[in-house]
């Protein structure tokens, strides 16, 4: 039976590029492609794959909060992160979101990435070295082994929400795609920015790009 892969990335040629790189070398198949995190939850509802090779940087919803609602709907679908930045809070945002293994898009070959997608498949974690590097690197640094991020201070609608905002929709359009009136979205947002101690979108925004929420 062929591994059985959705490719989670908002760029369609490099889901492209890595669907017939995948398929080519080993028994894995392409069961759907998504452009953002909320897509990939509808997809992973209809074809339930094995394995589910996520972005973390897309509009709309990121791969960390997707990632969330996947494991805790489908835990039998796997997620394997695969990203272009090595962030240790990226990192542990992923592994916390219930993720089993992270690989960086700029590994040493095609060959590694479908290795990691067969050893996630079976059951097992797996890390480039780029990041098992980055996460030992930062933990000997910490003085404190608690890494604080955009993760602990809010809750994952107020993380949906904020995201959205700092891609610059307004109330009525978060109200929309959330299902949710426009009065509760103001709600969530002034409990955002009282969690967080900013006065304005803009410096939500800030926050945001600078968490890895969004890379506008």
């Amino acid at each position: 039976m062929p591994v059985r892969v959705l490719l989670v990335e908002d760029h369609a040629i490099v889901r492209q590029g890595i669907r017939v790189a995948i398929e080519r070398l080993a028994d894995i198949q392409v069961v759907g492609e998504a452009e953002n995190g909320r897509t990939a939850l509808k997809l992973v509802r209809e074809c339930v794959p094995d394995v589910v090779l996520m972005d973390v940087l897309m509009p709309d919803m990121n791969g960390i909060d997707a990632t969330r609602a996947i494991v805790a709907e489908f835990p039998e679908s796997r997620v394997l992160i695969f990203s272009g930045q090595c962030d240790t809070r990226m990192i542990l945002g992923a592994l916390k979101a219930g993720a089993k293994g992270f690989i960086m898009k700029s590994c040493g070959s095609i060959e590694e990435l479908v290795t990691a997608i067969e050893t996630v498949a079976f059951g097992k974690t797996f890390f480039c070295q780029q990041v098992t590097e980055c996460i030992v690197s930062d933990y000997m640094n910490l003085r404190d082994p608690e890494i604080r991020s955009i993760f602990s201070l809010i809750s994952p609608r107020e993380r949906e929400i904020l995201q959205m905002l700092a891609e610059g929709k307004n109330t009525k359009e978060i109200a929309y795609v959330l299902e949710l009136s426009p009065k509760t979205v103001d709600t969530h947002r002034k409990h955002i920015m009282s969690k967080l101690k900013v006065c304005s979108v803009a410096e939500l925004t800030k926050f945001a790009i600078r968490e890895g929420l969004t890379s506008l």
